[in-house]
């Protein structure tokens, strides 16, 4: 996947000021939700204000055969708790009709299908409540070369070497990947610069597999700027690898990345699979600690997208976030990982 910026889609998320203390107003756009029977689904913030819910069937607004839900007649809103919920006749789909609703230890691979993109509903929203979804996580120490790269200006190329999240995994475009949404956030603040970004990733594949494929992937792309590299969700399932293996791998990679690409690489960690998931094991804060120590030990810089999905499933239901109700991140899900990637600061100069 080539992508370039002067292409890039317009369309912005959210509107989160850097710095948003708890309790200020903050403007919500294109939270996802799946919503069954006449239950309550639950938004990140409660305190909404009165009257600022806009419910849709499409994370872009406006998207040709869209629809726009009516407060009152397809749905109910909490303002004071912050949930939503269908009313007896809506028209937004009844997620308990997803064969997957409800199901404990489940296996995939005994299904027909897994998806929940038929039952997604997206909300706008404006609460009083506002909280970052990421905090500032100073890693300037080690993007000296990407900074000054950056401002120079100039053709800058970004790598991303991951797993099927990091190929995109269920954005439903291109330009709403996370890293084509952090490709475009780095030229809106470096304006000179020739940004593209290529992805190399290998789905369905975890650390020790880009170890073995290195030359076949990451090795292909001449020249890159800035590596980034995201394995974690494949390592953590049964029978993959320990996560002081996977600190390993991760060394190693990024000491193969820098040996022979010349590159700088920022390693990301990433978020827990569905927990009613029977190939999971269900230890991600374990993987997430194992990455930020990979980072710490061969002094590249680190985002924690862990954290900020830690932080936005003490509200919310997993399946509210995920494509295929297993571990792939729906468009909101990979502007939480984009967010984590903002929230790095790649300059600590006043």
């Amino acid at each position: 996947m080539m992508i370039l910026l002067a292409l890039a889609c317009a369309v912005s998320c959210m509107t989160v000021p850097p710095q948003t203390a708890r309790n200020e107003k903050m403007n919500i756009v294109g939270e996802s939700l799946v919503l069954a029977k006449t239950d309550p689904g639950v938004l990140c913030f409660d305190g909404v204000v009165k009257g600022s819910v806009t419910l849709r069937s499409t994370f872009v607004a406006g998207k040709a055969g869209g629809i726009v839900y009516t407060e009152g007649s397809d749905f109910v809103v909490d303002y004071a708790k912050g949930t939503i919920a269908r009313t007896a006749g809506s028209r937004i789909p009844d997620y308990s009709t997803n064969v997957m609703y409800g199901l404990k230890d489940f296996d995939h691979t005994k299904l027909k299908e897994f998806t929940n993109h038929p039952w997604f509903v997206w909300a706008d929203y404006q609460t009083i409540h506002g909280t970052p979804f990421a905090q500032p996580n100073d890693q300037s120490a080690y993007l000296v070369n990407v900074r000054k790269k950056l401002e120079a200006g100039g053709p800058f190329l970004i790598a991303t070497y991951g797993d099927s999240i990091t190929a995109g995994g269920e954005a439903s475009e291109p330009d709403l990947r996370f890293q084509a949404r952090y490709a475009k956030y780095l030229q809106a603040k470096f304006p000179k610069a020739q940004i593209e970004v290529k992805d190399v990733s290998i789905p369905g594949y975890a650390s020790k597999d880009a170890l073995s494929l290195f030359d076949k992937y990451i090795g292909t792309v001449e020249k890159p700027d800035l590596v980034l590299v995201g394995f974690g969700m494949n390592d953590h399932n049964i029978r993959c690898v320990e996560p002081d293996k996977y600190e390993e791998n991760l060394v190693t990679l990024t000491n193969m990345i820098r040996e022979r690409k010349g590159a700088d690489v920022i390693l990301f960690s990433t978020f827990p699979p569905n927990e009613n998931w029977h190939y999971g094991t269900h230890r991600m804060a374990l993987y997430a600690a194992a990455a930020k120590q990979a980072a710490s030990k061969t002094h590249c810089a680190y985002v924690d997208v862990y954290s900020t999905w830690d932080m936005v499933l003490q509200r919310k239901d997993q399946s509210s976030l995920l494509g295929n109700n297993i571990n792939h991140p729906n468009d909101f899900g990979h502007w939480l990982y984009e967010q984590a990637f903002e929230a790095m600061v790649m300059d600590s100069r006043p």
